[in-house]
Order: structure tokens, then C-alpha cells, then sequence
């Protein structure tokens, strides 16, 4: 008997602070409306960088420039509907600067909305969270981690 492959899927996230709130977007799921990051899979083709701006811009419709990667993280998740297999996630988390709104923008599908919200209103609702690392990112953040966006290397092959 063959052990199927594992992988975990590849996501990016922006943990986004401004005057003591941060920046979610509030979301359509399976198990109904729950709070996030701006986050999202790695593309083809894309640095964790590029797309941790793509998915932002998408999901709040404004620009962000990520400047430091704050931590990669595991979760195991078995959420997904009609899978009956979890899924592991490996997320990259960034700071960074949030530009201006582009006007007349849609949100990417299943975004209802964003919000801002303090660290203690995320820490009060963690039944919404949509992923366990929601939390301990902005507590990451809050703590000062930061490293380099270069320690992330991507290699010309990925183009």
C-alpha cells in the first residue's frame, strides 16, 4: 500500500496595524461568516512577498507593501467540507504598509467586509477565527517579532 504524498498548502497573510487596530477582513466560510487576515494561497510563479500583496490588495482593496516577515507558521485543519482528510497549512506573516484604498474596487469573492479591530477584540473572538494562527500572528506582531525579508530566497526557478 502506497502512503499518499503529504504537502501542506502555502499560504501569506498581512498582520496590519494602525493606531492599535488591525486590519481583518470578515468572510464567507463553510462554517459561516469568520474573521481573518488578509490572506490567501501562493500563486504559480509568485515570491511569498508578491503574493502576500496580491492577496491584500484583493481582500481589502488596498495596496500593501510588505517589510518584515514576522514568522511562518503550522496548523492542521479539518474544516474543509467535504474533505475527509485535514489539511495542513505552512502561512508566511508580514508587517508592512498599507497604502491608500483603490477606489470603485470589488473584494475578491466571499469578502463581506473589513474591520478594524483592537488586540483584545481579536483575543475576544476566537470562535471566528477562521484559522488558528490569526491570533498568534497579531500577538507576534505585537511582541515586536520581525525578521528580514530576505531571508525568504526564492530561486529563479520559480519564475
Amino acid at each position: 500500500m502506497t502512503t499518499p504524498r503529504w504537502k501542506p498548502n502555502v499560504t501569506v497573510a498581512a498582520v496590519i496595524e494602525q493606531n492599535g487596530r488591525f486590519l481583518l477582513v470578515e468572510e464567507h466560510t463553510a462554517q459561516g461568516l469568520r474573521l481573518n487576515t488578509p490572506a490567501g494561497h501562493l500563486d504559480p510563479g509568485e515570491s511569498p512577498i508578491e503574493g502576500c500583496a496580491r492577496e491584500t490588495l484583493e481582500e481589502t482593496a488596498h495596496a500593501f507593501t510588505p517589510t518584515a516577515l514576522i514568522g511562518i507558521y503550522m496548523a492542521r485543519s479539518s474544516h474543509r467540507t467535504g474533505s475527509k482528510e485535514d489539511v495542513t497549512y505552512m502561512r508566511f506573516a508580514f508587517a508592512g504598509t498599507l497604502g491608500a484604498r483603490e477606489a470603485g474596487r470589488a473584494l475578491d469573492e466571499g469578502i463581506v467586509r473589513t474591520v478594524w479591530m483592537s488586540a483584545d477584540e481579536i483575543r475576544a473572538s476566537v470562535p471566528r477565527h477562521r484559522s488558528p494562527l490569526l491570533l498568534q500572528s497579531v500577538e507576534d506582531h505585537l511582541a515586536g517579532q520581525r525578521y528580514p525579508l530576505d531571508l525568504i530566497h526564492v530561486h529563479e526557478s520559480v519564475r
